[in-house]
Order: C-alpha cells, then sequence, then structure tokens
C-alpha cells in the first residue's frame, strides 16, 4: 500500500469524524439559534403592535369622538389599529408571512377577539400571576407544531370609554356588537394577551439553510486543505524518496557510478540523501581496494 494512499485513507477517516462532529454540534446550535431569532421578531412585532396601540389612543382616538356619535368607526379601537397594522406588514414583506398575531380578550366586544381555550388558559395565568407577563414556547396544533409569545395587555383609561358599562358605551358601537361582552373592564386590569404564532417549520427551514451553506463551506475547505496536503506530501516527500529509493536501487543492482541525488533541503530528506551518497562512496572505496 503506497504512502499517498493510507496518508488519504487515515486523512479520509478523521475528515469523515469531524464533519459529523460539525454536523450534529451545528444543526442544534443552528436550530436553538433560529428559534431565538422567531421570538425576537415576535417581541419586535409585540413592541410594535403596543406602539401603534398607544399611538392609536392619544393622536387618533379623540380625533373621532364626534363622529363616532353618528357612525361607529373602528380606527379609533387600538386593537383595531395593531391588527391592520401587523396585517399590512404580514402582507407587504414575505419574512413575517407566517406570523400570526391576535390579541385574545378575555370578555371582548368583538367575538372575533374571544380568547380560546389555550388563549384564556394564558391570559388567567397572566391575571393570576403565576407567569411572567412575557410568556414564550411551543405548543401542538393540528398543523403542527407552533412557536409562540404572548404579554399580558392591561386595560388603560381610555379602554374604559368603550368598555367601562353597556350604559356608559357609545350607541353605535352597541348596535355594531351588541352589548353582551365587553364590559366591566377596570384600570391596569389584565384583560388580554397579545399573542404570536410562527409555525416551527419556519424556524427550522431558517437552520437547515444556514446549516446547508455552512457544511458546503465546511466542506469545500476541508477539500481544499485535503488537496493541498497531498501536493505538499508528493512535493516534499513522495517526489524526493521516491528518487531516493530508486537511486538505491541502482546501487543495490551494482551500478556504483550512478550519480548522488541532490538535496538542497537541510531537512531528513536531505541528510537522508546525504548518507546514500556517503554509502555509495564508501561502496566504490571497498569495491576497489577489492580489485586491488
Amino acid at each position: 500500500m503506497k504512502l499517498i494512499f493510507k496518508f488519504n485513507l487515515v486523512l479520509l477517516i478523521l475528515f469523515a469524524i469531524g464533519i459529523g462532529v460539525t454536523a450534529y454540534l451545528t444543526r442544534d446550535l443552528l436550530e436553538r439559534n433560529a428559534r431565538e431569532e422567531v421570538y425576537e421578531n415576535a417581541k419586535l412585532l409585540i413592541d410594535s403592535a403596543l406602539a401603534v396601540r398607544e399611538y392609536t389612543n392619544r393622536n387618533i382616538a379623540h380625533l373621532l369622538e364626534t363622529q363616532i356619535r353618528y357612525d361607529f368607526r373602528p380606527e379609533m379601537v387600538a386593537a383595531y389599529s395593531a391588527n391592520e397594522v401587523l396585517r399590512n406588514l404580514r402582507e407587504a414583506n414575505p419574512e413575517y408571512k407566517q406570523f400570526i398575531y391576535r390579541e385574545a380578550t378575555l370578555n371582548p366586544t368583538n367575538p372575533a377577539n374571544k380568547a380560546v381555550d389555550w388563549e384564556s388558559d394564558i391570559v388567567n395565568a397572566f391575571r393570576n400571576g403565576t407567569i411572567k407577563p412575557l410568556l414564550s414556547g411551543e405548543r401542538d396544533t393540528p398543523n403542527g407544531r407552533m412557536l409562540f409569545v404572548a404579554k399580558a395587555l392591561k386595560a388603560g383609561q381610555t379602554c374604559l370609554r368603550c368598555h367601562n358599562t353597556a350604559e356608559q358605551a357609545p350607541p353605535t358601537m352597541i348596535a355594531k356588537y351588541g352589548s353582551a361582552g365587553g364590559f366591566g373592564w377596570k384600570v391596569d386590569e389584565i384583560v388580554a394577551a397579545q399573542i404570536i404564532q410562527v409555525p416551527k417549520a419556519v424556524a427550522l427551514a431558517r437552520a437547515e439553510a444556514t446549516f446547508r451553506v455552512f457544511m458546503a463551506s465546511f466542506i469545500s475547505v476541508l477539500i481544499v486543505i485535503a488537496l493541498t496536503l497531498n501536493l505538499l506530501l508528493w512535493w516534499m516527500f513522495i517526489r524526493p524518496v521516491t528518487r531516493i529509493s530508486a537511486l538505491a536501487d541502482r546501487i543495490s543492482l551494482g551500478e556504483v557510478e550512478a550519480p548522488d541525488f541532490v538535496a538542497r533541503s537541510r531537512d531528513e530528506i536531505g541528510r537522508l540523501a546525504e548518507s546514500l551518497s556517503r554509502m555509495r562512496r564508501s561502496l566504490v572505496q571497498a569495491i576497489r581496494m577489492l580489485e586491488a
């Protein structure tokens, strides 16, 4: 078995072990980072929705107080504005297309905002103080595993303009949504939760794309290293050793007049060439002494 074949066999085994270990560690790290990236993006969207709510309550709602007496305008409702802004963001930016935003409310005016079972559990946990006001995690759904971020939502003073009592609520709002729900709220009471859901497949797809690029780059670097090492092995060791071996064969067959192998280097190969040259000269002298 030739030296270069042995070298490449060992190199292949080492590279295979390195690629396997790197792939295992990198995939897990990239998946965790992708989940954290999704969580951070979801938190950013929740904060953006809060900013829209605050802007609506401070700058928009009072401008429509006169008009609401004749025609209820949902634009004055902070929840409506937040949902519309994030819906437009999802439609305009494919990166956020699968980020689903809801303001799950225990006692909403609009039935579309009614919290379902698992959302009600989160809101009640916020109200009871059993979990922190900001929660992230995973849940199983019929459509697959979902990542979610939830943040407690408190009623502010402006909310009581519509959610104090049915008698004090704008008549146009009652005409639109009825008086069955959405009343009896109190200032600073946790009444809802902002919830963003994202399919876990989104995070896994991002991690997989990054993993493929990284592993392709890593393997390409290893291939370049292997080719470079093979070239260096051939140039620095195999080529001179092959020539020295050929010269030694000629000397062993009696060709004592064979030219010396000239090595410019001062390393082990160079010393081997010098030793072979001395051995050839000693052999020539011994033969001449015997002939004399």
